[in-house]
């Protein structure tokens, strides 16, 4: 049986720029960028799970808009289905505790950004 792993991941705006993530020295996927978000919990929406993972992982508080695209990618690890949503920003100040960096660009510079497989498709769709 094959399982697919559920992720979820912000498309967040701020300034006509998009934040994006670089993956930790210590991950498996280390150096890659990444749409900031994480696993979904037991018990979880994928909103709910989005809102969390900003605040655990960025220190920041989000409101999730709308649903904008998935991605189905299989890795060494296991398949993970990466569910991406608009999101807006609505307090707090970044602190980012577990990528190596971030960054704000805005859309026609994403390529110059080396990402995660499952986020290319993301990227793809951003820049149409």
């Amino acid at each position: 049986m094959h399982i697919v792993k559920d992720v979820v991941a912000a498309i967040l705006f701020k300034d006509k720029k998009v934040l994006i993530a670089q993956r930790a020295d210590n991950d498996p996927l280390a150096g890659y960028w990444e749409f900031p978000g994480g696993k979904i919990e037991e018990g979880e929406s994928p909103e709910q799970s989005l809102i969390r993972e900003m605040q655990e992982e960025f220190c920041i508080n989000i409101e999730v808009r709308e649903f904008f695209g998935s991605s189905t990618f299989k890795y060494d690890k296991g398949t993970i289905r990466l569910l991406a949503y608009i999101c807006s920003w609505t307090g707090g100040v970044i602190c980012s505790t577990v990528h190596r960096d971030y960054a704000w660009v805005e859309i026609n510079e994403l390529d110059q950004y080396s990402f995660a497989p499952a986020d290319r498709p993301l990227v793809e769709k951003l820049k149409r």
